[in-house]
C-alpha cells in the first residue's frame, strides 16, 4: 500500500477516534438489506435530530476504538457497518433508529456506546425506550411544581372555609 493511502486511513482513524471520544451516544447498526429510499429516510431523520451517520470498514471503527480506550466493540464490528453519532441528546440515534428498525425489519442495532462507556445491544434499546430531553424535563418541572400547586390548594381552601362561615 502507498504512504498516501496509509496517511489517508490514519487520518480518518484518527477523526473517528475523535468523534467516539466527543460524542455524547454512537449507535452502531447493520444496515444490510435497506432499500436506498429506506436508507435515505433514515438519514433525513438524524440530520433533522443533529446526528451524523457513516458507513466505516470495521478495521478502520477497530483501530478508533482501540485509539479512544474502548474495549468490547470487536464483536459488533462485523459485516456491513454504520455509525450514528449524536454530540448533543444522548437519547436521540437510539430512539430514531429504533423507531426506524421497527418499520425496516433489515435494520439491525448492534450495540453502541453511551457517555463514554461501551453498551450492548440491550442497553442502546433501553436507552430508544427512555423520553425525549424535553419529555424528561417536563416530568421534571411537573414534580418540581406539584408542592406549589398543593400548598395553592391549601390556602384556597381554607380561604373557601373562612368565606363560607363568615356568610
Amino acid at each position: 500500500m502507498s504512504e498516501a493511502i496509509i496517511a489517508k486511513k490514519a487520518a480518518i482513524v484518527e477523526e473517528v477516534t475523535e468523534k467516539f471520544k466527543t460524542a455524547a451516544s454512537v449507535v452502531i447498526v447493520d444496515y444490510r438489506g435497506l432499500t436506498v429510499d429506506e436508507v435515505t429516510k433514515l438519514r433525513k431523520q438524524l440530520r433533522d435530530a443533529n446526528v451524523e451517520i457513516r458507513v466505516i470498514k470495521n478495521s478502520i471503527l477497530s483501530r478508533a476504538a482501540k485509539a479512544a480506550g474502548l474495549e468490547g466493540l470487536d464483536e459488533v464490528f462485523t459485516g456491513p457497518t454504520a455509525v450514528a453519532f449524536s454530540n448533543e441528546d444522548v437519547v436521540a440515534p437510539a430512539k430514531i433508529i429504533d423507531e426506524f428498525s421497527k418499520e425496516a425489519k433489515a435494520l439491525e442495532i448492534k450495540g453502541g456506546i453511551i457517555e463514554g462507556k461501551v453498551s450492548t445491544l440491550e442497553e442502546v434499546t433501553a436507552l430508544a425506550k427512555l423520553p425525549s430531553r424535553e419529555g424528561l424535563l417536563s416530568m421534571l418541572l411537573s414534580v418540581l411544581q406539584a408542592p406549589v400547586r398543593n400548598v395553592a390548594y391549601a390556602i384556597n381552601a381554607v380561604a373557601e372555609k373562612d368565606s363560607e362561615e363568615v356568610a
